[in-house]
């Protein structure tokens, strides 16, 4: 189990500033879903989390700084899956996976039989097994996504950071990937930090809420307490009322004026 700590985060992209100032924690085995609108600096935020990024502040999991740690030992912390991945031309579904090991492997960088079962059984689980010898670049939009996920969860690392994860697909392979990813995060105790557009998916999931907004905190706190009608109206420009599940948890509704 691992805890995050991001302290006055600055990122952004040669001389443009994308995130400023951004502070936040989360605890061992917790759920973070980063919330805003287009442009706001939620991908930025989590490329500078994983190090792929210039940025300044601090980013500590445990504790333990991450500036100037190698990439073999930054990615046994942290695992990272990308909103628009770039996948190796030729590779298969099971080899790209077991690229997700490789900071576990030893000097000759074999896999052994533990790694192949790891990833044979994440395949199965996130609907992929049929696919297990299939090239990359036959696959669906929302099959390459959930192959980048399996990826990111093949790494065992303590926090995992998601972009956009169910971008492309259909609402139960979506409900389902995040039910594994919940399900995976209490057996293992994974911190997960997910940036989504879909703010009824993000409220049902994740524990608390960083709404952003320009580069900065606009609020944080429970999904009931950042998902008003007041400030989605104002962050977002939209009109949506707030409903509830029968479990109290928001459904954010659009509607025509």
């Amino acid at each position: 189990m691992s805890s995050l700590e991001i302290r006055e985060l600055a990122a952004g992209y040669r001389r443009s500033t994308v995130v400023s100032e951004v502070t936040t924690t989360v605890g061992s085995g917790g759920w973070l879903g980063v919330i805003g609108p287009n442009g706001s600096g939620k991908s930025t935020l989590l490329k500078a989390v994983a190090g792929l990024v210039r940025h300044r502040g601090r980013v500590l999991v445990d504790g333990r700084e991450l500036a100037g740690l190698r990439r073999r030992e930054r990615a046994r912390l942290i695992g990272y899956a990308p909103q628009i991945p770039q996948l190796p031309v030729g590779m298969t579904v099971t080899d790209y996976v077991l690229l997700g090991r490789t900071p576990h492997l030893g000097p000759l960088g074999r896999e052994g039989r533990s790694d192949l079962d790891l990833v044979a059984g994440l395949l199965e689980r996130l609907d992929l097994g049929g696919l297990a010898d299939r090239t990359l670049a036959t696959l669906s939009g929302g099959e390459r996504q959930r192959t980048v996920l399996a990826r990111a969860l093949a790494q065992r690392a303590g926090v995992l950071l998601l972009d956009e994860p169910t971008t492309g697909l259909d609402i139960g392979h979506a409900q389902a990937l995040l039910d594994l990813v919940d399900e995976l995060r209490r057996e293992l105790g994974t911190t997960v930090v997910m940036t989504l557009h879909d703010l009824t998916l993000a409220a049902q999931y994740a524990e608390r809420l960083v709404l952003l907004d320009s580069g900065q905190v606009a609020a944080e706190g429970s999904p009931a307490e950042v998902l008003t009608p007041d400030a989605l109206s104002e962050r977002y420009a939209a009109r949506v009322t707030v409903l509830r599940t029968p479990d109290g948890s928001p459904v954010i509704a659009p509607f025509r004026g």
